[in-house]
């Protein structure tokens, strides 16, 4: 039996932006994992979840294809990590067989409520893990994050693939964009075991120094947000007005690489000022795209956040989910904590996993 996981993450930095290749963001991987196990099985396979029980999938094999009988699920991440890695995994020679995949996530809460932790990159990278080593390919996390990107991609078509790097590299990352439009074109000839060995073009994945004298606070605001629904309608916007979106653009890359800096020498000072900047670069944004990024409650938790020494902003797409706070020894936890209950603000219980 093969059990694998990987962690949720949460956007410190450079949101909206990061979705243009060679921009960059800082993003956490944090300790609330999606965990996969495989477990051979003679004749059909299956996928099942504790969170999914009335959803569980059957599958058979119809040569080296898997072929489902359900046609609607809620597995679609899951099965493209599967495909994708099998493909690789034939494609170096090895036997496909039957296997039953079981999913237990920590990313949501017991009854239900969704934090915007990065769920579907964290099952996609898990399950990645998971299959490769039922296989034995020994995938580097280089390997691992771009077989991982692609089955993303594959099935969310958007989206800057930072999650997918944070639930593989873990900790702290500076992450650069890389240009999809080149890899959607590469696909088509080039064979998978080249596609994995290959530099592709403006990725950049850096891990970056715990700060000693920071703490990673996460408020959730009890309301969902879709992250792809916002960045097409932040794709509308830059179409329309591609003066102003340039002007995001080059703001936050100098927020986000002045933040990395902070980070590399080890300044609280550095790093909560530029998280205040990119709240109001990203303020900005809202402003001139009318999407509405920081909501009533995200304002209050940041603003909260800020009476108390901590600098604070959305996390994410926005429009819900959650916020977060950098608090240093300046920061009173207790009132704060207490402050954002005040506000149906719930702070989670959840660290910076390495």
């Amino acid at each position: 039996m093969i059990t694998a996981k990987a962690p949720g993450k949460l956007y410190i930095a450079g949101e909206y932006a990061i979705v243009e290749p060679g921009s960059p963001a800082i993003i956490v991987a944090i300790d609330q994992f999606v965990t996969v196990t495989i477990k051979k099985s003679k004749e059909t396979g299956s996928i099942s979840s504790k969170q999914y029980q009335e959803n569980s999938l059957s599958w058979y094999r119809q040569g080296t294809k898997i072929i489902f009988d359900n046609r609607d699920n809620p597995f679609h991440y899951i099965l493209s990590a599967i495909h994708l890695t099998e493909l690789y995994a034939q494609s170096i020679g090895k036997q496909m067989v039957n296997y039953h995949v079981n999913i237990d996530s920590d990313l949501d809460s017991t009854d239900g409520k969704k934090y915007g932790l990065g769920s579907s990159a964290a099952v996609t990278v898990a399950t990645v893990r998971a299959v490769s080593q039922f296989y034995n390919l020994k995938l580097t996390d280089n390997a691992l994050f771009k077989l991982s990107a692609m089955a993303h991609l594959d099935v969310q078509g958007n989206g800057s693939l930072g999650d997918i790097a944070a639930s593989v590299y873990g900790g702290w990352i500076a992450y650069y964009s890389f240009d999809r439009d080149w890899l959607k074109i590469m696909r088509k000839g080039t064979p998978l075991t080249e596609l994995l060995t290959m530099d592709w073009p403006m990725l950049s994945v850096q891990r970056l120094p715990q700060p000693k004298d920071l703490e990673l606070l996460i408020g959730w605001t009890g309301s969902p947000a879709s992250t792809s629904i916002f960045v097409d309608k932040m794709a509308l916007f830059k179409a329309k007005q591609k003066k102003t979106y340039s002007e995001f653009l080059e703001d936050s890359k100098k927020c986000v690489t002045a933040m990395i800096n902070g980070f590399k020498l080890n300044n609280s000072i550095i790093i909560q000022q530029e998280i205040t900047n990119n709240r109001m670069i990203l303020q900005q944004l809202a402003d001139a795209s009318q999407v509405i990024i920081e909501t009533e409650s995200l304002t209050s938790l940041c603003n909260l956040s800020e009476s108390q020494h901590a600098a604070a902003k959305t996390s994410g797409a926005g429009g819900g989910d959650c916020g977060i706070a950098l608090a240093t020894s300046e920061t009173n936890r207790t009132e704060l904590f207490k402050d954002w209950a005040q506000n149906d603000i719930q702070p989670l219980n959840i660290k910076v996993t390495l």
